[in-house]
């Protein structure tokens, strides 16, 4: 079974944290959600309670197949080195690094975004970044897969999970769920 590990900040946007979540989890993936800074349950941009599974201190030790970051006005809230340190060993296990809206903004700071790597984000964020921003919904390019905004969620996340647990199961949770996105 993969393992998936989302962290929260104060701040993220609802929608893509909870999107995620919730198609990873139809599709059979343990998803561990991590509180970034403590606060418990984590308040989200639009001012919803989500109660993290646990710490990011605790939940950082353990191996994951994929990070998957949220964006929103809390981003800035994930640029930690304790998050730096975490994304850096996930890219040097080589595993999945996901990011979406302002979030891959924490990825450029980290340094995990290889030379040449295409990516997508939020279209003011792409002040931050250090490369060309695609103006598409999502990107997947090596281990690494960016999302554009709160309106590339639902794409994001089953591009996600199809990299994850292959075609076949990202499309039987689509057609469950009564989308053709992707």
């Amino acid at each position: 079974m993969s393992k998936v590990l989302i962290p929260l900040v104060e701040g993220f946007e609802d929608i893509e944290a909870v999107t995620v979540v919730d198609v990873l989890r139809r599709g059979g993936v343990e998803v561990v959600t991590a509180s970034v800074g403590g606060e418990n349950p984590v308040r989200s941009a639009h001012g919803i309670d989500i109660a993290a599974d646990t710490t990011f201190a605790e939940a950082s030790v353990a191996q994951y197949d994929a990070i998957v970051l949220p964006g929103g006005p809390g981003t800035s809230r994930l640029k930690t080195d304790e998050v730096f340190e975490r994304l850096r060993r996930q890219q040097a296990e080589g595993r999945l690094i996901c990011a979406i809206c302002a979030a891959p903004t924490v990825l450029v700071e980290a340094g995990v975004l290889a030379e040449g790597l295409h990516v997508t984000c939020y279209p003011t964020s792409v002040l931050e970044l250090d490369r060309p921003s695609a103006a598409v919904p999502v990107v997947r390019d090596g281990n690494v897969i960016t999302g554009q905004a709160p309106g590339s969620a639902l794409l994001f996340a089953l591009v996600v999970l199809q990299t994850l647990r292959g075609e076949s199961v990202a499309k039987k949770v689509a057609l469950a769920m009564v989308t053709d996105v992707l």
